[in-house]
């Protein structure tokens, strides 16, 4: 089976203050098979510097918005995952922890392959960075 660039993707919501918010736009990125999420876990601290694993499908039973996300999920993170990210939490907040596959890069990586094409670089440009270099680039 071939397989696209795999990313991991962790946000961070301060105060605990996570929303369904993102819901509608992720089962959108699912849908149109632009990703493929492999994994989601959620990390809360408390004030006394506590953290908890949440594994999605324990937050979203039942709930029809969350199938498409949920629907091939792996156990490809782990509890030294959350242990990593959640030391890097301040007290009173949370993250979501997201394994996706960017599937719609799946068949140019397949056909890379068989080209034997070689990545040689795959960066991810800040946004910030890109702002003011569209700025510099119209003044």
């Amino acid at each position: 089976m071939a397989i696209g660039p795999v990313e991991l993707l962790v946000v961070r919501f301060p105060g605990n203050q996570f929303t369904g918010e993102i819901v509608p736009a992720l089962t959108d990125l699912v849908k149109s098979d632009t990703i493929r999420v492999l994994d989601i876990l959620f990390i809360r601290k408390d004030a006394s510097r506590q953290t908890e694993m949440v594994e999605i499908k324990d937050l979203v039973t039942g709930d029809p918005n969350f199938e498409p996300v949920i629907a091939g999920l792996t156990d490809l993170l782990t509890e030294a995952d959350v242990e990593e990210f959640g030391s890097m939490l301040e007290p009173d907040s949370s993250a979501a922890m997201m394994l996706f596959e960017n599937s719609w890069a799946t068949h140019f990586a397949s056909t890379l392959r068989k080209a034997r094409g070689e990545v040689v670089l795959n960066a991810r440009i800040p946004r910030a960075v890109i702002d003011e270099l569209m700025e510099t680039s119209t003044a």
